[in-house]
């Protein structure tokens, strides 16, 4: 009798074995809820994770936060309409694209205070520092070009058309950058040194890519688009490797190198998270955020995962110039939200 259960108590030790690889997988969590409060909405956010410092684009100002403590510090202000920041290596200025005000607006990264607004093209939005070059490169996404700023004469010395409208960069450090082309489904490569596009890789079956992160080991580019998909490339041959399946809404991406793992901040309140050491690219983890959670930074230093959202009231009446307008945001419920292992 017992010879006969044996198959049986193996099936079953098989799937519970399953059930804990399963579980032990999926080891992200929401940990804490940091308030911030304020007016109005936001865009992208940055962890300098040598100070614990974390900088997030919030309507017109810049707040900057401890991740130790989860603590305000002070915000970068007099500005317009914020999207992106980058940081300059030498760990004393920082740089902030500031959309309505058309300009790349540079900042102290002790006192905080505003150093300089350089103009740049129309709508400046995502932002990266290059450091082969020492340029910071503000993509315009109204004027549909780049602005390549020199840090140590803090000028433009370049204005490079695009092809379509930017959204998201990345830099690999070795001279090139990166941008998805958000109305075209495509990637541009840009040569930091010649100030050209040296290539165009056309996505395939990703519309519409915002956020991008990058793979510096294996040179891949992880472009989150709409309809839930996320598409890497390998960025020496431009050829896609593959598609991931991710949350609606993305608007940014994040990389994880220790681990292998590529994450996607959804705007439908998820958080997805991708094995990229296994072929075909799977999910490892759905985790369920807050509505409006669609931009994240990840920390190397920590593994943390920052996310930002708030409480939503109605929509303001359809217009002509406005047809799916956004919904209110109520005033101070602005929060950031930590994702753990």
């Amino acid at each position: 009798m017992c010879s006969h259960l044996r198959p049986y108590q193996g099936a079953v030790a098989a799937i519970l074995l399953s059930i804990a690889a399963a579980s032990a997988a999926q080891t992200y969590h929401i940990a804490d809820r940091w308030k911030l409060g304020g007016q109005g909405g936001w865009d992208y956010l940055l962890s300098d994770d040598a100070t614990q410092r974390l900088y997030i684009t919030h309507n017109s100002r810049v707040e900057v936060v401890d991740t130790a403590t989860g603590k305000p510090i002070g915000a970068i202000t007099g500005l317009q309409s914020t999207h992106g920041v980058a940081l300059n290596p030498d760990g004393k200025t920082g740089y902030i694209s500031d959309g309505a005000g058309n300009a790349i607006v540079v900042f102290n990264r002790t006192d905080l205070s505003v150093q300089g607004k350089i103009p740049a093209g129309t709508n400046p939005d995502g932002i990266t520092f290059e450091p082969m070059t020492k340029t910071v490169w503000a993509f315009n996404g109204r004027s549909k070009n780049v602005s390549v700023l020199d840090t140590a004469s803090n000028t433009v010395v370049a204005t490079v058309p695009l092809p379509g409208k930017p959204e998201f960069p990345q830099a690999d450090g070795q001279g090139a950058v990166f941008d998805n082309i958000e109305d075209k489904n495509e990637i541009v490569k840009l040569d930091a040194a010649s100030h050209t596009i040296v290539a165009t890789w056309p996505l395939q079956d990703c519309e519409y890519p915002s956020g991008m992160a990058i793979d510096r080991t294996r040179h891949r580019l992880f472009s989150v688009c709409d309809g839930g998909k996320m598409a890497i490339i390998d960025y020496t041959t431009g050829k896609q490797l593959g598609l991931a399946t991710i949350g609606d809404s993305p608007d940014a991406a994040g990389f994880d190198a220790k681990h292998d793992l590529a994450f996607s901040s959804n705007g439908d309140g998820t958080l997805t998270v991708v094995n990229t050491a296994k072929s075909g690219f799977p999910v490892q983890q759905t985790l369920n955020t807050a509505k409006g959670a669609r931009t994240m930074a990840f920390d190397t230093s920590t593994g943390r995962i920052y996310l930002v959202t708030a409480q939503f009231g109605a929509a303001p009446p359809a217009t002509a110039a406005s047809p799916h307008p956004r919904p209110s945001v109520v005033p101070d419920s602005f929060e950031i939200i930590v994702v753990e292992q």
